[in-house]
């Protein structure tokens, strides 16, 4: 295996179990109940507790990361005297990127010799996790640090987003709708159905009326980008809303019986804490981004 660490944030919403089998150092973001603190520990259990809370009226925040914490975790990883690609979530998404970048500059100057890789990802979630992955096994093949970031910028763009939320109270709360909107939306039972285009940006690619509808327009959405099939494994990721999940799962194994497997998992607490229990959301390789 090529000499160099790929490393990721918590929010790549991958399995525990999976940064430990591939030696994938994570650094984890937090998130509150008033004002008792959690780490984003990756943990089904962790998921699925914040979700049943979420559905009893507690309310989540969460926090950017500081530049020290990144600094720091940076510095232990440069100390091994490997160099180093790190993937978070889309600058768009998080004000954490600015802090991560201040450290990166720092610490740089402590390394003269090595390599830090700052990768603006324009993912989230588990299309992060599927860049993740990707690379991931591309460096275990032996892939040179070059390669493997060249191969992640130039396919980045190609990884899909696609979303729906079960309650617009949530993403009032984030700023993404207005009140008026949430409570006309709620009345109406208006479905958000969302992506993430180039800018790695989360946006409304349109709205329908019910939960059958978005589900259904996240699957023609998947048809409409899908282009390969043949062999590859597409990741659906539920806020506790697994009977839909295997809906979805289902439909795609239908249309397209080449792939090599629909995988269900939970949406990390990160995520899941701006758009509430009941999102469903699924991640796969296309041609390009498009609503």
């Amino acid at each position: 295996m090529s000499e160099y660490i790929i490393a990721a944030a918590s929010t790549a919403d991958l399995p525990h179990t999976y940064f430990e089998e591939h030696q994938v150092p994570c650094i984890r973001y937090t998130y509150s109940i008033g004002m008792d603190v959690f780490e984003d520990d990756c943990r089904e259990d962790s998921r699925q507790k914040a979700y049943e809370k979420m559905r009893s009226g507690v309310v989540y925040s969460t926090s950017m990361i500081n530049a020290a914490v990144y600094a720091d975790f940076f510095r232990g990883l440069l100390a091994t005297g490997k160099n180093v690609i790190f993937l978070d979530m889309s600058k768009e998404m998080s004000s954490s990127h600015t802090a991560a970048d201040e450290a990166a500059d720092a610490v740089r100057a402590e390394f003269p010799e090595q390599t830090l890789y700052m990768m603006d990802t324009r993912c989230v979630s588990g299309g992060l996790g599927l860049l993740v992955s990707e690379m991931v096994r591309r460096h275990e093949e032996g892939m040179s640090f070059d390669d493997v970031i060249a191969w992640g910028e130039e396919n980045k763009l190609r990884i899909m987003h696609r979303f729906t939320v079960d309650d617009l109270h949530y993403l009032k709360r984030g700023g993404r709708v207005s009140n008026a909107s949430a409570m006309v939306g709620s009345m109406l039972a208006i479905k958000p159905v969302l992506y993430v285009p180039d800018d790695g940006k989360l946006t409304m690619g349109s709205k329908v009326r019910g939960r059958k509808a978005a589900l259904a327009a996240i699957f023609e959405g998947v048809r409409r980008d899908m282009v390969n099939p043949d062999g590859q494994t597409v990741h659906i990721l539920h806020a506790d809303c697994l009977a839909d999940a295997e809906w979805l799962k289902a439909e795609l194994e239908k249309a397209y019986p080449t792939l090599a497997g629909v995988e269900i998992t939970s949406l990390g607490v990160i995520i899941g804490a701006h758009c509430g229990p009941g999102l469903l959301t699924v991640f796969y390789f296309g041609d390009e981004r498009k609503a």
